[in-house]
């Protein structure tokens, strides 16, 4: 199957280089989804925040609305606006990734056993930030012009 990203064949551009710890690899490309993340919506956060008919739901449209659960403040899924599912989302990612246990910093460190099934929650949750603002700001993007209309395509 092939797909492109950026010109490029999508299969390659995820392969794992040759040489390189997978887990390793993921956590560098966890690190930069979330800088990315963090970035698009830095562009539209105060669109999202006047934006009170379509933002007042955490949602990608009509059939896809996401709820918040961290387990510890919010134990059960809650409904929320996107602004502040958005930023208790990056803040939670942040302290994912600022946490040596999960996010090895030292040389050599191991990663721990659970790594991979938490970087997958962390995908998920950081998707949806990218599915809210391509189906409610996508008009704002494209104002912005190409620089910041890259970061969606």
């Amino acid at each position: 199957m092939k797909a492109t990203l950026g010109g490029g064949d999508l299969k390659e551009t995820v392969k794992l280089p040759d040489g390189e710890d997978k887990k390793e690899w993921i956590a560098v490309n966890t690190v930069h989804f979330y800088n990315a993340a963090s970035m698009i919506y830095g562009t539209v956060s105060e669109d999202c925040l006047e934006c009170k008919a379509s933002c007042k739901i955490m949602s990608a449209g009509a059939k896809y609305e996401y709820l918040w659960q961290d387990g510890v403040q919010y134990k059960k899924p809650t409904k929320m606006s996107a602004p502040e599912y958005i930023d208790k989302l990056l803040t939670w990612a942040g302290e994912q990734i600022a946490d040596p246990a999960l996010f090895p910093v030292e040389p050599g460190a191991r990663f721990p056993h659970g790594f991979m099934k938490q970087v997958k929650v962390m995908y998920k949750r950081m998707f949806r930030v990218y599915a809210h603002i391509y189906h409610v700001h996508f008009d704002k993007i494209k104002s912005l012009g190409a620089n910041a209309f890259h970061l969606l395509h």
